[in-house]
């Protein structure tokens, strides 16, 4: 059971007895506090950004009837493609993770940053389609459900080169629209182009010709790069394109074209982009950066938003907690769709969707909150992440503690490490737990890691050092383990509560055992856990981890 608590300061209790010489690490309640370091007050009849905090990128939604759904990019995380639900497209839920199966997808032997990218969600006769890519994993895939809440099918592989699908829907017919090479040899790096092709969905294969839509971006004259993530809608008689261009990083933006027919030719939009923030002073105040790969959605009230990924760094372009969902109005003007005029900063708080008025969620997902996780039942909440598809349990859950019990250490790609984690929703954060543990040879391990990937991680919790037990904190920096700081425990296997304190680029690491709590480390350096050091699409998640020989 999940339970939410106030902003105040969460103690973490101490689990009752000891761990037997042998037995597995037992890790009993997960612990959480977050809050934004930019200070934003959402009042009556307002909303605050971003909507999904922490790592949550490449947002796709949809509408069906009154309910809105969301979709998110999870790379190798296991299970991957979470789905919120919601009625005021502000207050989200966690209703499914669409790839939840080992034997659904295999992610075995990849980077974290590799797998499924940038999925799309959409709606046609009773049944909901995701479409995506699983990047080193045999490409692009359909899967389907009628119940958004799964059970979601096997893939179904499609034959064609690329990143970024989504399904354009006109009446009986599908078409899918994405990345792929140009139909020339490419003119510089990132070169790109946008293509759309028929997708009988019955027979759930590709039919007829494939149709180039963009070749580079808005203006190839001008080398843009990574048209990306595109999607198609029409309005008032026109086809409406939008695709991100520039990158992912601090150059992103959202382009839009039109066309009067389906397969183009399309024309920009003179006042392109319609969404970045490339422009803005870097040096100003809370800034959001990178924002783009938006997807517009229209309400049953006729009014359109858009959902979209931008950051917020703590510094310059540092930020560790990844990329996150936003939301936006989208205004059109003579005809173009516009979801924030050039030179505007990304608002934290704006005026609510005129939709039905909704409570906050059980578990919250933007602004200051905190949870405990109790490991009360048999199974763990959908929040939960491991890394790369398990071949075999990892984990279990029972008698009120998650059980930790196999796996291979963290840092071999070629293999699912123990761990299970979750998202670092604010650069601001408290995460904690108990564990005991018994470590029976130097090097076994069991705590908290906060990994950001294979080669950027820490390790803070119970070890053996010269056949002592200690209290140790490891950094892994682009592959290499350096033990950072340490101190001796009087004996194995008493419960240890061990607690993280982030605050942007530093973190600082507190253990409690007898009732007496200790700082072994503050002040560290964890840039590293950052995008920009560690490479990648993906934010730092952090939970129990456990490793013996």
């Amino acid at each position: 059971m999940i339970r939410t608590l106030g902003t105040g300061l969460l103690l973490a209790a101490l689990a009752a007895g000891a761990a037997n010489a042998g037995e597995p690490a037992r890790f009993s309640r997960f612990t959480y506090e977050g809050r934004s370091q930019e200070t934003a007050q959402a009042g009556p009849g307002e909303y605050r950004n971003p909507i999904l905090s922490g790592y949550y990128p490449d947002p796709s939604v949809t509408r069906v009837g009154d309910d809105y759904y969301l979709v998110l990019s999870s790379f190798t995380h296991h299970p991957g493609l979470p789905i919120f639900r919601s009625k005021n497209l502000v207050n989200w839920t966690q209703i499914a993770n669409a790839i939840d199966r080992p034997g659904q997808l295999d992610t075995s032997g990849l980077a974290v940053s590799r797998g499924v990218f940038a999925p799309d969600i959409s709606y046609h006769n009773g049944t909901f389609y995701i479409v995506n890519t699983c990047v080193d994993c045999k490409g692009n895939f359909v899967i389907t459900a009628k119940d958004p809440r799964g059970p979601w099918s096997d893939p179904i592989w499609l034959p064609f080169e690329g990143i970024d699908p989504s399904i354009y829907w006109e009446g009986d017919k599908a078409y899918i629209v994405n990345n792929r090479a140009p139909n020339e040899t490419p003119r510089y790096e990132g070169h790109r182009a946008i293509w759309i092709q028929e997708y009988d969905w019955r027979a759930g294969k590709m039919v007829g010709e494939s149709t180039q839509l963009v070749n580079g971006g808005v203006d190839i004259s001008k080398k843009p790069v990574w048209i990306e993530g595109p999607h198609i809608f029409k309005k008032d008689g026109w086809y409406y394109l939008t695709a991100a261009e520039g990158g992912t990083s601090v150059n992103h933006s959202q382009v839009a074209l039109r066309s009067k027919s389906l397969r183009g030719p399309f024309t920009p939009f003179a006042g392109n982009p319609i969404l970045t923030q490339r422009d803005l002073d870097p040096a100003r105040a809370n800034p959001i950066t990178s924002a783009g790969h938006a997807k517009l959605v229209q309400t049953q009230n006729g009014d359109w938003w858009a959902t979209f990924l931008a950051v917020r760094p703590y510094a310059e372009d540092f930020y560790n907690i990844g990329r996150e969902t936003f939301l936006l109005p989208v205004t059109w003007k003579d005809g173009w769709p516009i979801i924030l005029p050039k030179g505007e900063k990304i608002p934290f708080v704006g005026k609510a969707p005129n939709l039905p008025a909704q409570p906050r969620p059980t578990l919250p997902t933007n602004g200051d909150f905190a949870y405990v996780d109790e490991f009360d039942g048999d199974t763990l909440s959908m929040q939960w992440i491991g890394v790369r598809t398990p071949k075999a349990p990892v984990y279990s859950v029972a008698g009120g503690d998650l059980v930790i019990a196999g796996g291979a250490p963290m840092g071999d790609v070629k293999g699912v490490p123990g761990f299970v984690g979750r998202r670092q929703q604010h650069h601001v954060a408290t995460m904690g737990t108990t564990v005991r543990f018994t470590p029976e040879k130097d090097g076994e391990r069991a705590g908290l890691a906060a990994m950001q990937n294979d080669d950027n991680n820490l390790f803070f919790g119970v070890t053996r050092v010269g056949g002592k037990p200690m209290i140790a904190l490891y950094t892994r920096i682009k592959g290499a383990e350096q033990l950072v700081a340490s101190a001796p425990l009087s004996a194995a296997g008493q419960p240890v509560t061990l607690n993280i304190r982030a605050d942007g680029g530093t973190m600082a690491f507190d253990y409690e055992v007898g009732g007496t709590r200790r700082t072994l480390k503050d002040g560290v350096d964890v840039k590293f856990l950052s995008t920009h050091e560690a490479g990648g699409f993906v934010g730092t998640v952090v939970g129990p981890y456990a490793w013996t020989q």
